[in-house]
């Protein structure tokens, strides 16, 4: 059993679902990135650096490590300035599992491109530059960048990002704790672009239109935010945070949606989120049948043979999307 808090709202804040404690701190994690990548776009970088849609969804992404990832990365660093030494995330074997094993089988150690959040690093490497921050401590959260960054996410959810719980994220920078009703107004703001002021709106509409058009760059070429991106047809922009957190901006529905599975098991993840957008009918029911390889994964064991399934109690909406 995994138990799931969730809520969904739109951008005035009126709630239309909401399970479990809906307003006890969240370590965002990953799902936050969208926004680290909205304030480097807010501070000039696109037309600085000359990105690309491709580079911008990658600074948004947890990405699987495949060439296409690599090489978006490895052009943003190149467009700036830096090279694969600048960046602190240290480094993993890719997690898409063809590009590993291409890896392993050249006996090429990975660097830090392969690290699943190097997109993000590389973004705020661009942050630095231009506003003349020391890139050699751009982990630290006194770091201007750092600060540039956890004072726009705060404007997204209304916070106060002098008194937010900080802590270090996976691959080194700092992650902050909001509520998911908090974080569900900043994503039905990210999908309305409504209720912020212009300049971030026309960022957050950059990132989210990047992120759209080329899902697989968000996640990977398999994975869960591609998949359920895709099945949107250009009406969701959605991010997985670790420890079971998942962020979705339903943009033709106005809605923003935030969950978090108590126990950090990634495997709820899906099932819940997929089941929260059919009860919210942000989902019908042809796209959550494309998406059912996500909404009942299939468990099997070492020997290969199918074992059972994990699927999500039916949920009930306190209001559908309109």
């Amino acid at each position: 059993m995994h138990r799931i808090a969730a809520c969904a709202v739109d951008d005035s804040g009126r709630a239309y679902l909401a399970i479990g404690d809906v307003d006890a701190p969240v370590y965002l994690r990953s799902s936050a990135k969208p926004f680290i990548a909205a304030s480097v776009i807010a501070a000039g970088a696109r037309e600085a650096f000359g990105l690309t849609q491709p580079e911008i969804a990658v600074m948004a992404a947890s990405h699987d490590g495949e060439p296409f990832h690599v090489e978006a990365v490895a052009s943003i660093l190149r467009k700036i300035g830096a090279s694969v030494d600048d960046l602190q995330c240290g480094t993993h074997l890719p997690y898409d599992e063809a590009s590993a094993r291409t890896l392993l089988r050249a006996g090429e150690p990975p660097n830090a491109l392969y690290n699943n959040c190097s997109g993000k690093h590389a973004g705020i490497l661009a942050l630095c530059k231009l506003i003349g921050a020391d890139q050699a401590t751009y982990l630290d959260a006194a770091n201007p960048a750092q600060r540039h960054i956890l004072a726009f996410c705060a404007r997204m959810s209304d916070d106060d990002p002098e008194t937010w719980p900080l802590a270090v994220d996976g691959c080194g920078i700092p992650v902050y704790a909001t509520s998911l009703r908090r974080t569900a107004l900043a994503f039905a703001r990210f999908a309305t672009l409504r209720g912020v002021s212009p300049a971030d709106a026309a960022a957050l509409a950059i990132v989210r239109d990047a992120m759209v058009a080329y899902p697989a760059y968000v996640s990977g070429t398999n994975g869960f935010d591609a998949a359920l991106m895709e099945a949107g047809a250009g009406d969701i922009a959605c991010k997985v945070g670790a420890e079971g957190v998942h962020v979705v901006a339903a943009i033709a529905s106005g809605l923003g949606y935030a969950s978090k599975v108590i126990d950090g098991a990634t495997r709820g993840r899906s099932p819940a989120t997929l089941e929260a957008l059919r009860a919210l009918g942000v989902l019908d029911r042809a796209q959550v049948t494309k998406l059912a390889a996500f909404a009942r994964p299939v468990l099997y064991n070492r020997a290969g043979r199918v074992v059972g399934e994990v699927r999500c109690r039916p949920i009930v909406a306190i209001e559908k999307a309109r």
